[in-house]
């Protein structure tokens, strides 16, 4: 690790992590070649890295997997959450490698540079995880210049001119722009991704899309759902014109409590019409804002897809993906939220439901992509009390 003195990057050096709080971390870089500024955040997960690049929830994120061997499976045109790449970039351990792997399509490096993603190697994330938790996790730029000169003066005001996640509707920008009806279904080896059953007769969910993963509308099909996604800024008399059996609040990126500022009016409108309501991450975030709790920012945050939650339900362990920064702060929950799920690692909030209404939320990612699919009865839960559509 350089301080900021050390104008020059090393021999060799031709990627750059610089901290707003003054320490560079020099690497290789690969992918496109540029700058980009976001927050340091690390992911626990061993596979599914190009789930995770493309995932929204990471709008506006720099992510540093522990697990030291990206790459090696390669990337292919199915292993994607969205119809682009939302995250800043990320850090590795090891060079990217030829990929090893009968359904890669291609080199991890190669797609990271095609979706303008930047990428640095040769960076101790051990080290780097060790001071995202011990210290909280930081604003950087991430660079990667092929001849190796940065301009580290200015890489260095950028990262500390940028404001932080903190205040953020991102929302807002990775949101799908118009209505449209959600067709595809689950993916079998071999044959890709099947159609959706057409019968109009299923219970018809509006998915409100505030920055959703693909598989969780695929999830929503599997379970027997008809499924129509609407941007997140869509009012709540728009969604009711649709005729919903029940409504869907997707994760996304940035703060709650400045995507609330829009989006808690429809979501108590929509609770007020007694339509079930299923939220998970941002939308149980924002679900826990709408019934007049609180949300926080987290210290390092909660990323990988072996994290243990406890059902109270039972005490049943489910071990799930999770991916976020902020949490509900469960003491602000008021008479009536009852706590469903809580996390093993640090106590926080992870569930709730509303007594006597068929409105309950999670903080993981039951549709997995990556991770472990132990959640999947929440959708079969929600969309089992869905009435179809007669």
């Amino acid at each position: 690790m350089a301080k900021a003195d050390a104008k020059r990057a090393p021999a060799g050096a031709t990627g750059a992590l610089v901290l707003a709080g003054g320490d560079i971390l020099w690497g290789r870089g690969f992918g496109a070649a540029g700058a980009g500024v976001g927050e340091v955040c690390f992911n626990t997960a061993m596979t599914g890295y190009q789930e995770v690049m493309t995932d929204p929830s990471y709008a506006g994120q720099i992510i540093t997997f522990t697990f030291p061997h990206i790459g090696n499976v390669g990337a292919n045109g199915e292993d994607v959450e969205a119809d682009k790449p939302h995250a800043v970039g990320c850090i590795v351990r090891e060079d990217v490698t030829a990929p090893s792997n009968f359904r890669s399509a291609g080199r991890f490096d190669r797609w990271m540079a095609d979706n303008g993603l930047i990428g640095i190697s040769g960076i101790d994330t051990r080290a780097l995880t060790r001071r995202i938790r011990e210290s909280g996790a930081p604003n950087a730029v991430i660079a990667h210049a092929p001849d190796g000169k940065f301009d580290v003066d200015a890489l260095f005001a950028m990262a500390r001119g940028w404001p932080g996640l903190e205040g953020m509707d991102l929302a807002r920008e990775v949101s799908r722009m118009e209505q449209s009806r959600w067709d595809g279904g689950v993916w079998t080896l071999g044959q890709g991704y099947a159609g959706a059953d057409g019968a109009d007769s299923r219970p018809h969910v509006v998915a409100i899309d505030y920055g959703a993963k693909h598989n969780i509308f695929r999830s929503l099909v599997r379970a027997g759902a008809r499924v129509t996604v609407v941007p997140a800024t869509t009012s709540a008399e728009a969604i009711l014109a649709l005729k919903p059996a029940g409504v869907f609040l997707s994760n996304g990126p940035g703060d709650p409590a400045a995507t609330g500022d829009h989006a808690v009016p429809v979501i108590r409108t929509l609770m007020d019409a007694g339509l079930p309501i299923f939220g998970i991450c941002l939308g149980h975030q924002l679900l826990a804002l709408a019934v007049g709790g609180r949300t926080i920012k987290m210290h390092q945050g909660h990323r990988g897809a072996n994290h243990p939650v406890k059902r109270h339900e039972d005490g049943v362990v489910e071990i799930t993906s999770m991916n976020h920064g902020f949490a509900v702060d469960e003491a602000s929950l008021p008479e009536g939220a009852v706590v469903t799920h809580t996390s093993l690692f640090d106590g926080s909030n992870c569930g709730f439901a509303m007594a006597e209404k068929r409105i309950f939320s999670v903080q993981y990612h039951p549709e997995a992509s990556p991770g472990p699919q132990d959640s999947f009865y929440l959708f079969e839960k929600f969309v089992g009390g869905c009435p179809p559509t007669l």
